[in-house]
């Protein structure tokens, strides 16, 4: 087993050139067999555990560079400001101004077994540090204290995406159609679309043309028009 001081320098020169390192690599590089050893030379330099594979990767608390929602990932090895797993999902659900989706939380997580995010949610809700609700087949998690805030603000947020993609008029589709059909075997693009009805006093986007092409089998762009 290396010295206090040859540890520490023996730890910083690993960290500093692999950023993460498992407790195999530990062994090695202190020269022990020894958790109880490992443990302590790390406590005294300050380290981090993984919250994903188990926690079985250790990185310096100087090392990672959190985002927004106090998560750093390198090499698909996740660690979390809060800590654990459980303490980075009530973290990210607390300061979330909707609440948190399961989707979601596997998304920001990058948790590769569901199985492992729904056994820590179910836990949460358990121990009263998270609620669940049912919004719009959605399961929501929140924070107790401001869960109905957040129900609300995430209700305010589906409305407004269901907007975006409400159906358009049957005169704007036909429009649009037209302006597509004119240009057989002419290059055309969704923007130039845009710009003809805009100017005939239409207001249409570039998504809701090729979301109009796109039904009706219409690929932009080509020197010929497809059908289906």
């Amino acid at each position: 087993m290396l010295s206090p001081e040859e540890s520490q320098k023996a730890l910083h020169k690993i960290f500093r050139r692999e950023y993460i390192a498992n407790l195999e690599q530990l062994f090695h590089v202190l020269e022990t067999s020894s958790r109880m050893s490992v443990f302590r030379r790390l406590k005294l330099i300050g380290y981090i555990t993984s919250f994903t594979d188990a926690g079985r990767y250790y990185t310096l608390q100087e090392i990672p560079v959190f985002d927004s929602w106090g998560l750093w990932f390198y090499k698909g090895i996740g660690f979390s400001r809060a800590g654990t797993l459980k303490a980075a999902i009530i973290e990210i659900v607390h300061s979330s101004s909707a609440g948190k989706t399961p989707k979601e939380l596997l998304h920001l997580l990058k948790i590769r077994i569901p199985n492992t995010l729904h056994n820590a949610l179910h836990g949460l809700v358990k121990s009263n540090h998270l609620c669940r609700y049912r919004l719009e087949r959605l399961s929501l998690y929140t924070k107790p204290d401001e869960a109905q805030i957040q129900i609300e603000a995430r209700r305010q947020e589906i409305q407004r995406r269901a907007q975006l993609v409400e159906p358009l008029s049957t005169e704007t589709t036909i429009y649009v159609l037209v302006e597509a059909l004119k240009a057989d075997k002419v290059m055309v693009s969704p923007s130039t679309i845009v710009a003809r009805l805009s100017a005939r006093g239409l207001a249409v986007t570039v998504e809701q043309v090729n979301r109009i092409l796109s039904q009706y089998g219409i690929q932009a762009e080509k020197k010929t028009i497809k059908y289906r």
